[in-house]
C-alpha cells in the first residue's frame, strides 16, 4: 500500500490550531497568559514528563483541577501519547470519587492543591496509583503525597517530542456519569470520536443559522467544568478554530464578570443555574455586549431567556449527555423560521433543538415506533452518531440496556413538532403519571418561570392516593412571594391557550430560599422527591 493511512487523532486538532493562529492568546484568570505556540511547547514537555513517569499507551491518567490552562494541556498531551485522560468530577462525594478512581484503575494523578486534602484521605485505598503530581498557582504546598510539582517538572523537561501515530480507535478520554441512581458509570471516547465530534460541532456553530452563530473572532470561556464531558467539547473546537481562550479557574461570580469584561469574552456555555446566578447578581444598569451563551444540562426556560436578553445575553439551548460526548442537538433557526419575529424565534431557540450533522435522532414509543410530529405525542429520545460511547466501562448489563435495539437510549421524554424540532418534556423517571395521563414537569417549569414573582422553579410528582401522582411546584420567589392562587390563575391562561390541560395545573405549591442542585448544577429532583414524598 502506497497511500498514507491517515488516522483521526487529537494531535491534528491541536496542530491545526497552532499552525493557523500561533500567536493567539490563552488566558488563565488574572494570573497567566501565553500564546498557542507556547502551549504547544508545554504540551510536548508534558508528554516527556508523562513518559518519565512510566505512562504508555492505555495508561489511565487522572486530573483533578478547576478550569485552567494546565487542564487544557492535559486535554492534549495525555491522549496524544496514547494514554487515557480521566477527567475526575471533583464535585462528587469523596466516596464516589474514590470509587471512580478505583474503577478506572488510574496510575498517575495530577491534582490541584485545593483537592490535596481529599486525595490525602483516600490515597491508601488507591492501590493502582503509582505517581502524584501537584498543580498549584503559587508555591508547592506541604503534602505527604509527593514532592513532584507540575511547573517544576515542565521547566526541566525537553521541549522536543514527536507525537506518534496509532489507531484512531484508541481510547482517549473517560469520565463518569453523575450517578443520580446507583454508582457513577464509566463512559469513554476514542480519538476518532472526539475528532468527528469537534468537526461536526464546528460546522454547526459556524455554518448553521442561529442566534449565536459564531464568527472567526470569538473569545471563548467555558462555564461548564472541564471535568464534565470535555467542557461539552468546546475547548477542542476553539483550539482548532484558533480562538482566544479564557479559563476562569474555580467559578467565582466576581472573577467571571471581571474576565468577561476585561478579556471581552463573546462566547460561553453553561447550565441554566449558572446563567440564573449571573443574571441575578449583575448590578442595575450593567449590561453585556451580546454575550453568546449555549445552555444545556437542563431546560432553558423562556422566562430566563427573556431576562438574560434584557441583560445583553443571547441564549440558545443545546442537548447531550455524558454518554454522547456530548452534543446531539442545538437550537438552530431552520430556513422556515428565520423570518419570524425575535419573540417567535425565542420559542425555537429554547427548544431542545435540531440534530447537528451526522446525528440521527428518533422519538419512539415503548414499541420503538416513531411518535407523530405533532408536538403532543410523547416518546423517548434514542440516538445514533459516530461519537456515542460504545459501552459503560466494565458494565455489560447497563451497556445492553443503553444500546437496546441498536439505538442509544437517553431516558429523556420528548415531543417532535412538524419541523422536526425536539422538545424534552421530562426525564423518563421524572414525568408525573397522574390518573392515566402523563404530565410534563419541564413544561410546567417553563410556564411558571415566566411569572414575574418566580426566580426559579422545580416541579416533581408526589404520591397521591386517588390519582397515583400529582404535580408539586417548588418555588424560589423573586422577592415578594406569590400566592398559590396567583400561580394557578397564571397557569390557567395557558390552559385556555391549549398549552397544557387543566389537569396538569398543580394543586400544591411550596416556597423555599434555594432549590437543591447536583454536582453539575442541575436541579436535584431526587433530593426533592425524598423531601416532599
Amino acid at each position: 500500500m502506497y497511500a498514507y493511512n491517515y488516522q483521526l487523532l487529537i494531535k491534528h486538532i491541536l496542530e491545526s490550531g497552532v499552525k493557523y493562529a500561533p500567536n493567539q492568546e490563552i488566558v488563565y484568570r488574572d494570573l497567566h497568559r501565553y500564546k498557542y505556540k507556547d502551549m504547544y511547547e508545554r504540551v510536548k514537555k508534558l508528554a516527556n514528563v508523562l513518559e518519565s513517569l512510566g505512562v504508555k499507551e492505555g495508561t489511565k491518567v487522572a486530573v483533578l483541577d478547576w478550569d485552567s490552562h494546565r487542564y487544557l494541556e492535559c486535554y492534549y498531551a495525555i491522549p496524544m501519547v496514547g494514554a487515557v485522560l480521566h477527567t475526575v468530577n471533583v464535585r462528587l462525594s469523596p466516596e464516589d470519587i474514590l470509587y471512580t478512581m478505583q474503577h478506572a484503575e488510574d496510575e498517575v494523578v495530577f491534582v490541584f492543591k485545593d483537592f490535596l486534602p481529599l486525595i490525602e484521605t483516600i490515597k491508601d485505598k488507591l492501590d493502582t496509583v503509582k505517581h502524584y503530581v501537584v498543580m498549584t498557582d503559587d508555591g508547592m504546598p506541604e503534602t505527604s503525597l509527593t514532592d513532584m510539582e507540575y511547573e517544576s517538572l515542565l521547566k526541566d523537561a525537553d521541549s522536543n517530542y514527536d507525537f506518534p501515530d496509532f489507531d484512531e480507535n484508541t481510547m482517549a478520554t473517560m469520565a463518569y456519569t453523575t450517578g443520580t441512581t446507583g454508582r457513577p458509570k464509566g463512559v469513554w471516547f476514542t480519538h476518532r470520536q472526539l475528532v468527528l465530534h469537534t468537526l461536526a460541532v464546528a460546522v454547526s456553530v459556524l455554518g448553521r443559522s442561529s442566534a449565536i452563530r459564531l464568527s472567526d473572532r470569538e473569545v471563548y470561556m467555558p462555564l461548564t467544568p472541564m471535568f464534565h464531558v470535555h467542557a461539552w467539547g468546546i475547548p477542542y473546537v476553539s483550539t482548532m478554530l484558533g480562538y482566544k481562550q479564557v479559563y476562569p479557574g474555580r467559578y467565582e461570580p466576581q472573577m467571571i464578570a471581571k474576565l468577561i469584561f476585561s478579556e471581552r469574552v463573546t462566547f460561553s456555555h453553561c447550565v441554566p443555574t449558572i446563567l440564573q446566578m449571573i443574571v441575578d447578581n449583575l448590578p442595575e444598569g450593567v449590561k453585556f455586549n451580546n454575550w453568546k451563551v449555549v445552555l444545556g444540562g437542563s431546560k432553558l426556560t423562556k422566562g430566563l431567556a427573556l431576562r438574560a436578553r434584557e441583560k445583553g445575553i443571547i441564549t440558545m439551548a443545546g442537548y447531550g449527555m455524558s454518554e454522547t460526548c456530548p452534543v446531539l442537538t442545538l437550537g438552530f433557526l431552520r430556513p422556515e423560521v428565520r423570518d419570524l419575529s425575535e419573540e417567535e424565534q425565542i420559542e425555537y431557540m429554547i427548544k431542545t433543538g435540531f440534530p447537528i450533522p451526522l446525528v440521527y435522532i428518533r422519538v419512539v414509543n415503548e414499541n420503538m415506533e416513531d411518535v407523530k410530529n405533532d408536538g403532543k405525542e410523547m416518546g423517548e429520545i434514542v440516538a445514533r452518531a459516530p461519537w456515542l460511547t460504545q459501552s459503560y466501562l466494565k458494565n455489560e448489563e447497563k451497556t445492553k440496556e443503553l444500546w437496546e435495539g441498536g439505538w442509544l437510549h437517553t431516558g429523556d421524554i420528548a415531543v417532535v413538532d412538524e419541523l422536526g424540532y425536539i422538545t424534552i418534556v421530562d426525564r423518563l423517571k421524572d414525568v408525573v403519571k397522574s390518573g392515566g395521563e402523563w404530565i410534563s414537569t419541564l413544561t410546567l417549569e417553563n410556564l411558571l418561570s415566566m411569572h414575574p414573582k418566580v426566580r426559579e422553579v422545580a416541579v416533581i410528582g408526589i404520591p397521591d392516593e386517588k390519582w397515583g401522582e400529582r404535580p408539586l411546584a417548588i418555588i424560589t420567589p423573586m422577592g415578594e412571594k406569590p400566592t398559590p392562587e396567583e400561580l394557578k390563575e397564571f397557569l390557567m391562561k395557558f390552559v385556555e391557550e391549549g398549552k397544557i390541560t387543566k389537569w396538569a395545573v398543580p394543586d400544591r405549591y411550596e416556597f423555599v430560599d434555594e432549590i437543591p442542585k447536583t454536582s453539575v448544577g442541575k436541579i436535584d429532583k431526587k433530593v426533592l422527591k425524598q423531601r416532599y414524598s
